[in-house]
């Protein structure tokens, strides 16, 4: 039989893979969309987002026929709030591809770093790999015309810090999806207690309340349980290489859905950090089955 990484893939998995990488990016755009262009505010789209995919994900167990056994913990609970809630406030400036780019590239390092605290070892390749991203976040930053604000990115930072932990948290779940809906149905009384220092700036419409229940309810929810589906049929490195997609993905929408610009710091940072993390996956999956 043939080891996970070298599964061929069948053309379901890579619809419904294809289906989850584009609704992980729809939450970028979602959210942004949101807060530019609506009146809602960064804390009243993170209630509806956590609140509405907490439903949905509720209703998806509730359809299944096997028992769920209650998989999801406070710490799990406490990352994920603070994800979604540094997840929006960070995007009341920054461009789609901008947030998603610091997103992901904070998420992986996080996780490589946490490896490498637990003792795992990286070849000389994955080294390079790993510097090269580590710079194209740091370019990201630095000052310049073209660098996002420096205040919004760093919140992006932990909003990926702390979907690392979740990450972290959740390894060796039996069952991820049922661990997420209860990870989420937990944090709903978080989010809300995290909101009520902003009660005097709550300000919403219909549109942007529907942008931000979408966000929790499709690109949230149905994507997790999509994604979770899809990777039944998918080996680790499929996986993993499959998430690259997602910066790239967000940042197209951005200027296409948007018109947001595509500056050239941009595109080396997003080279570095997607180039950079590709050659750490490559690395370590090549080490794997040797």
């Amino acid at each position: 039989m043939p080891a996970a990484a070298e599964r061929t893939l069948a053309l379901p998995t890579l619809l419904m893979a294809g289906i989850a990488m584009l609704a992980f990016a729809g939450n970028s755009v979602l959210c942004r969309l949101a807060l530019a262009d609506t009146r809602i505010d960064a804390a009243s789209f993170t209630v509806l987002r956590i609140v509405s995919g907490a439903i949905v994900l509720w209703l998806l167990l509730s359809l299944r026929k096997r028992a769920r056994p209650a998989s999801g913990n406070w710490a799990g609970a406490l990352a994920l709030t603070v994800y979604a809630a540094a997840f929006s406030f960070a995007y009341i400036r920054l461009d789609t591809g901008t947030g998603a780019l610091l997103l992901f590239g904070a998420v992986q390092l996080s996780m490589l770093a946490f490896g490498l605290f637990r003792g795992e070892r990286l070849s000389p390749a994955a080294t390079a790999g790993l510097v090269l991203a580590t710079i194209g976040v740091l370019a990201l930053l630095l000052p310049g015309s073209s660098a996002p604000p420096l205040g919004s990115a760093l919140i992006m930072l932990v909003s990926g810090l702390a979907w690392g932990a979740y990450s972290l948290l959740g390894r060796g779940s039996v069952d991820p999806l049922a661990t997420t809906a209860d990870n989420f149905l937990r944090s709903v009384p978080l989010v809300l207690l995290a909101a009520l220092p902003f009660l005097d700036r709550i300000n919403w419409d219909t549109e942007g309340a529907l942008y931000a229940i979408l966000s929790g309810a499709l690109t949230s929810a149905l994507g997790y349980a999509i994604w979770y589906s899809a990777l039944r049929g998918l080996g680790a490195m499929q996986a993993a290489s499959l998430q690259l997609s997602v910066p790239i993905l967000a940042a197209v929408a951005g200027v296409l859905l948007l018109g947001e610009p595509l500056s050239l710091r941009m595109l080396v940072a997003a080279v570095a950090v997607i180039g950079g993390l590709a050659i750490v996956l490559k690395a370590r999956m090549s080490r794997a089955r040797a």
